[in-house]
């Protein structure tokens, strides 16, 4: 290879490599995700009525996640993420705070109490 062409293949090398690692950083903002604020989902639990009632709900890998639910009558939920988590609620306003999804994929919220999904957490 001509002396020409190598610097030329160098030079882009190395500008790929610093292009990957101004990108890659954790203190660029909105790549930290424990830095976002925290995802609020408002739940409503009336008889058997659930809003949200199987909705796809967008999440980043990582950010916390609160559930603000109100319920007519105690019950449970249950999140089929790693490791599982349930919940115990009861009649009135309840704040759940759910550990922050890990990995990128859908994680399903369902009421134990109902048997029914609430809704599917899309993490990416």
């Amino acid at each position: 290879m001509p002396a020409r062409r190598r610097v030329a293949a160098v030079a882009v090398v190395l500008l790929g490599a610093l292009t990957l690692t101004a990108c890659g950083g954790t203190d660029s903002p909105g790549t930290d995700s424990s830095k976002l604020p925290a995802a609020v989902i408002d739940i409503t639990i009336n008889g058997s009525d659930t809003d949200p009632s199987g909705e796809h709900l967008d999440v980043s890998v990582g950010q916390r996640i609160e559930l603000h639910l109100t319920a007519d009558q105690p019950g449970e939920i249950h999140v089929h993420s790693d490791p599982e988590q349930e919940f115990e609620y009861h009649t009135g306003s309840n704040t759940l705070e759910l550990k922050p999804i890990r990995a990128p994929g859908q994680v399903e919220v369902e009421s134990h109490t109902l048997d029914k999904l609430l809704f599917t957490l899309v993490a990416r």
